[in-house]
């Protein structure tokens, strides 16, 4: 499918109920987006994700980081990351992101995947960490991947394609009634690095 030249209606809601996902598209330039892609891929702290699965601890060949304005846990598969400071260019790309979306982050959880055989399954972020039906602002950088939604009821599927330089932003129940995942394709074989914006709320103890 090429996406490359169709015009993008960034007030479609692409899921038919239960949720709100748009799809921006490209919201930088070839040149912005490669430039990017670059500086993320050598300058990130990037470290082989960690997960425990039946009481065994695994670790993944996709890659991951984690930032944010302070120093907040996250918790998910059984794990707990804690952000970095943010980069320069983080910051400009979350700047990016509010402006383009009217909506505020505190901090961002990036993946690198070397590869299409590289993928995530089904899942939802509904952590308790986060905020509850907060939006989450996905850009991505380097392979066009096929992304895909899922009704937890309904088994309804919806599916589109993320570009290099593109925002997809995922809001109010969506994480609640929807998974989503990243397919694996032996396809593919150049890289693919993803920035998911969120808001973590730092609960009183």
């Amino acid at each position: 499918m090429d996406l490359f030249n169709q015009t993008i209606d960034q007030d479609k809601n692409w899921l038919p109920y239960d949720g709100i996902v748009h799809y921006y598209g490209k919201i930088l330039s070839q040149q912005k987006a490669d430039h990017y892609m670059n500086v993320l891929s050598e300058t990130i702290a990037w470290r082989n994700d960690e997960a425990v699965i039946m009481g065994r601890k695994i670790f993944t060949k996709r890659k991951v980081a984690w930032y944010g304005e302070k120093p907040f846990s996250y918790t998910y598969s059984k794990t707990t990351k804690y952000a970095l400071p943010w980069t320069g260019e983080l910051l400009e790309l979350k700047l990016q992101v509010e402006k383009q979306t009217g909506e505020t982050f505190n901090s961002c959880l990036l993946n690198l995947y070397h590869n299409g055989e590289e993928a995530m399954a089904w899942h939802s972020d509904g952590e308790t960490d986060l905020k509850k039906d907060g939006a989450i602002g996905s850009m991505s950088f380097g392979a066009e991947r096929k992304f895909a939604f899922k009704h937890k009821n309904t088994g309804e599927k919806v599916e589109l394609y993320l570009e290099h330089g593109s925002l997809l932003i995922m809001a109010g129940t969506t994480q609640t009634h929807w998974l989503h995942r990243l397919p694996p394709t032996k396809k593919i074989s150049r890289p693919r690095v993803n920035l998911t914006f969120r808001t973590i709320v730092e609960h009183q103890r």
